[in-house]
């Protein structure tokens, strides 16, 4: 009723989305880094929020598959490989550092 009101569409709380150019044009390094850095921080927010110990306890999360600890589909690590040359051997250390250059702003 409200939407039709004010013809408006989706959540009354939806929030205006941001999007980012990750393509392989100019900049690169520096998109890849964005892209590593973002699937960092997205794992990170469970654990930083004290709701789980450690990244791998949250049971909604991607984490366990991009680490190697779970077996599933719900990650594509051949694409984020493709699109940033990122070596998962050091993904799951990677993922309890601090995320570098963090601006918290950059996220939301």
């Amino acid at each position: 009723l409200i939407n039709k009101q004010n013809k408006t569409t989706g959540s009354l709380f939806q929030q205006n989305t941001k999007a980012k150019d990750l393509g392989t044009e100019s900049g690169a390094e520096n998109k890849s880094r964005y892209l590593v850095n973002a699937i960092h921080y997205v794992h990170q927010n469970a654990w930083k929020a004290g709701l789980v110990k450690k990244i791998e306890d949250w049971p909604y999360s991607s984490f366990p598959g991009y680490c190697g600890l779970r077996n599933d589909e719900l990650c594509n690590k051949d694409l984020m490989m493709s699109l940033t040359g990122y070596d998962f051997s050091s993904f799951y250390n990677d993922s309890y550092n601090e995320i570098d250059g963090f601006d918290e702003k950059d996220f939301l």
